[in-house]
Order: C-alpha cells, then sequence, then structure tokens
C-alpha cells in the first residue's frame, strides 16, 4: 500500500512541477510515473490494460500547456481528487486555478482605513 501512496504523491508532484515549467521533459516524467501506476504491480503484473493515469495525464498535460473553454473543468476535478491540501493549493496557483475566498468566520470584511489609527505623524517627533 506504501508503494501505491508514494508513487500517486510522485504523480501528482510531476504534474505539478510541469504546471511550473511547462518543460517536455517534465512532461515525459508525468507519463512514466502514470505508466507504473497502470501498472499496478510492475514487479508481478506485465499487462496494461488499465490506462487511467495516462489518459488523464495526457488531459491535463494538454489542459496546461494550452487551456481552452473546458481547461477550467478538467483542472477543478483534478484538484478535488488531491487530497493533499498544500499540495492542492500549490498546483491550483500553478494552474491559476481560482478558488473561492474564504473569510474567517464571524468576521466581515472592514471598509474603513484604520491601519494608521493611534501613529503620531512623522512632523510630531
Amino acid at each position: 500500500m506504501e508503494w501505491y501512496a508514494g508513487t500517486l504523491h510522485a504523480w501528482h508532484l510531476a504534474i505539478l512541477r510541469y504546471a511550473v515549467t511547462r518543460d517536455n521533459a517534465d512532461r515525459l516524467a508525468v507519463f512514466r510515473i502514470a505508466l507504473e501506476i497502470d501498472r499496478l504491480e510492475p514487479e508481478r503484473d506485465e499487462r496494461a490494460d488499465f490506462d487511467f493515469f495516462r489518459r488523464t495525464s495526457a488531459g491535463l498535460c494538454a489542459t496546461i500547456l494550452q487551456p481552452d473553454s473546458g481547461a477550467s473543468a478538467v483542472l477543478q476535478q483534478h484538484l478535488a481528487r488531491i487530497d493533499d491540501d498544500r499540495l492542492k493549493r500549490a498546483l491550483a496557483a500553478a494552474i491559476d486555478a481560482s478558488e473561492p475566498a474564504v473569510l474567517p468566520a464571524g468576521r466581515g470584511v472592514r471598509r474603513g482605513n484604520d491601519l494608521w489609527k493611534g501613529l503620531a505623524s512623522r512632523g510630531a517627533r
């Protein structure tokens, strides 16, 4: 189970790296890891019938490189699959996926300009 979790985490990190660099070598790293995951247990299973991660990687890389009208939905769907909040926020920032702003409970946005209230002016030394 640890192998699966570690490999899945490496895949998410590889997608993040590709989103930041847009480099072909990083895109190939995403596909290499996706192939490992799709094989399930590479040491015992030589079949490559399962291709979810390769298909998903191809769609994500294409969308990151050239976003189109459906790009936001694809990227938001992928972000929803990520359990690690730090990784989710980093990837959202890298792909410019804006998440709705959340205000702290019980505090509204203050409109007043109280930043300098109570401080002495420069002239009064």
